[in-house]
């Protein structure tokens, strides 16, 4: 019986920036005496050379089993039973060394779902002899022949599951992509955790998963390791992230070359790096592209229903010679490159397009807001992903549960392509696959998000959809506003340090009385905190992680106090912006008069797991405008008592009042 895997494992990365404007394919100039890549097979794995590195595949898993950088291992050591290393690094149940403690999931490097079905396939599917060496990819493929594939946190999957390495002549990494089939004859299935992991050797001491993330990471004293959801970091803006060895001088990394294949956009949040959580505390790096963290994503796949994707292809990257600074700013300048190399001429016999049938889709976006004329808005974020649809979900009972819409942010099955547009509002969007997709842009400095349905790519056909006007949606004349319309809680009271255990504690600590907000005169940077939760009353009370039981407070009331220059007519709309949630309702008081609550909301689990941001959405409370008056007034929001992480996390609020009540 197979182990149940518990860790993740990191896939590549490329620069946020670099995804603006990716060219077809760029050759890659050879390094002169450079040797050529060869494919060797023993029976029980293939190894892959180039004179750089040597990789080893284990040919029933297709778990990656050793990477050797110029003769030294980068993946965890492997030990035998009696105690010394295992030089042939090919035992997927062998003990790590650590006290005798057996690891908690694969060593190596692995894709969560793995290839050791009812039927295992290998093949070469680039054999370097027929091109004079200058490429080799391997393959490994399980068939389910109806049955589940994989394991993890999530479970399994019913689908056909092809692994690839891939290793190139000169170059100082490996490709590895993954491809999911589910054939229509399959059982409906729901997918899990999805991603890739490698388990790094002990030497590796220099933990980067972003520029927020950057720093010396030893392993910690028995009781004291670090909770690894302090680490995770917004994919789509970290397209390179791994290890380095402040002692080897040697660098390690996860290059993105796109975000195509990754689920939620240009905001979701993930797990990039951190110690694994066992007694060894191995180096880790995953590249998830569907996980339950952060409001997850999804993938449910219907009996009658062939579906596949491909993940990948990305790089594994080795580098040395230079401080873990330089190292990392070496392989941000890489994945540059590995994103104007995307997509890939070499990748066939798979659902990847060619590069030309694959086109850039380009425009310009223009806000037009009528009451702010000067309005700008910036980061602005624009992109394709497929129509918003909804689901039947199935609780683990097997009850029904209320239909859920998915859309970009809670999508892995479709693919997505995302770009920063520059200062102007242009943006280009290239190498699109073929396909029926929704348009979308987001930008900070303005509430909600622009959509255009029904955008159609067609193969070899570059589309330039013009001028887009994006009118800023007002309901009523503004009262006022608190936050920056941004997608996350960070410009708020320790929004710039919300990385911590317990930090629903340090709010009780801050606000003894809980926040009464004066527009016109508090600092929402001071003033207002950036979760609001339960308020703590037990003095006693520690944060325990993610898993911390059931520590209650009470009800936590937050009022904005505002003045008025007459009583209004029509109707009022309170807009919410959430950017996370856990909370099962915030009630709407105003004038010590209850006018309405927001419920049914989405719970991402944001707070518990020490994050900024989750599912943003906006949730709206439209009451009578007459429940206000002339002068002072007052309006409170409040979260009630529970759990202390059951809370909320604001983007940004705003008072609107039509007098026409509309």
């Amino acid at each position: 019986m197979k182990p149940v895997w518990n860790a993740v494992l990191v896939v590549t990365v490329a620069v946020a920036g670099a995804w603006l404007c990716p060219s077809a394919l760029s050759a890659q100039v050879e390094k002169p005496g450079a040797r050529s890549v060869s494919i060797t097979d023993d029976g029980s794995a293939y190894t892959l050379a180039n004179g750089i590195i040597t990789a080893r595949v284990d040919k029933k898993s297709g778990d990656l089993l050793s990477m050797r950088f110029k003769g030294t291992e980068m993946l965890a050591t492997i030990y035998g039973s009696n105690g010394l290393p295992d030089t042939t690094v090919d035992k997927p149940g062998a003990n790590l060394r650590g006290g005798g403690h057996r690891y908690t999931d694969h060593q190596y490097g692995f894709w969560s779902h793995d290839t050791d079905g009812p039927h295992t396939l290998t093949k070469i599917t680039i054999d370097p002899k027929s091109n004079n060496g200058e490429r080799g990819e391997v393959s490994i493929k399980g068939i389910s022949d109806g049955k589940p594939m994989g394991a993890g946190p999530g479970g399994s999957f019913i689908s056909d599951v092809e692994i690839r390495y891939t290793l190139e002549r000169g170059r100082p990494g490996l490709y590895t992509y993954s491809i999911f089939e589910h054939q229509k004859e399959y059982p409906a299935s729901s997918l899990g955790e999805a991603r890739f992991c490698v388990k790094l050797n002990d030497f590796f001491d220099w933990m980067t998963v972003g520029p927020k993330y950057n720093k010396l990471y030893p392993k910690a004293q028995p009781g004291e390791h670090e909770d690894k959801y302090d680490f995770t970091a917004d994919q789509f803006e970290n397209p390179a992230f791994g290890w380095s060895s402040t002692s080897k001088k040697i660098g390690f990394w996860f290059l993105n070359p796109s975000v195509e294949y990754l689920s939620g956009g240009p905001t979701k949040v993930e797990f990039l790096g951190h110690r694994d959580t066992n007694d060894v505390q191995a180096p880790t790096v995953l590249n998830y592209w569907r996980s339950s963290h952060y409001g997850g994503a999804v993938v449910e796949v219907a009996q009658g229903e062939h579906w596949t994707k491909v993940i990948g292809p990305f790089l594994l990257y080795v580098n040395d010679g230079k401080q873990p600074t330089d190292l990392y700013s070496e392989a941000l300048a890489e994945a540059r490159k590995e994103t104007q190399r995307w997509p890939y001429s070499w990748v066939s016999g798979v659902d990847y397009p060619r590069p030309p049938e694959r086109v850039a889709v380009s425009g310009r976006i223009v806000l037009k807001d009528s009451q702010a004329k000067d309005a700008k808005m910036t980061r602005v974020r624009v992109g394709l992903a497929a129509p918003a649809y909804m689901i039947q979900p199935v609780s683990r009972t097997g009850a029904a549960m209320p239909a859920r819409q998915i859309d970009w942010q809670t999508d892995a099955k479709h693919y997505e392509f995302w770009a920063f547009a520059d200062s102007s509002g242009r943006f280009r969007l290239g190498g699109v696959r073929p396909g029926n997709y929704t348009l979308h842009a987001i930008a900070d400095g303005v509430l909600g998000e622009y959509a255009k349905a029904d955008v159609t790519v067609t193969a070899g056909k570059p589309l330039d959809l013009g001028t887009i006007e994006w009118a800023a949606d007002r309901r009523g004349k503004q009262i006022w506003e608190i936050g920056i319309p941004n997608r996350t809680g960070s410009e708020f009271a320790k929004g710039d340090d919300y990385a911590h255990d317990g930090m629903f504690l340090t709010y009780a600590k801050l606000f003894p009385s809980d926040i009464t907000y004066t527009v016109g005169k508090s600092d929402y940077r001071k003033d207002w905190y950036f979760e609001q939760v339960p308020h703590n009353e037990d003095p006693n009370a520690k944060a325990a992680g993610y898993n911390m039981g059931t520590p209650q407070g009470r009800a936590t009331p937050w009022t904005i106090a505002f003045q008025l220059p007459s009583a209004p007519a029509g109707k009022a709309h309170l807009r919410l912006a959430i950017a996370a949630n856990s909370a099962r309702q915030i009630e709407v008081v105003v004038n010590d008069q209850p006018v309405g609550q927001v419920d049914h909301m989405f719970t991402d689990g944001a707070i518990a797991r020490n994050g900024i941001t989750g599912v943003w959405s906006e949730r709206d409370v439209v009451f009578d405008a007459s429940a206000l008056k002339a002068g002072a007034n007052t309006l409170k929001l409040i979260v009630p008592a529970g759990p202390l992480t059951a809370g909320v996390i604001y983007d940004y609020l705003r008072l609107e009042i039509d007098d026409a009540g509309k």
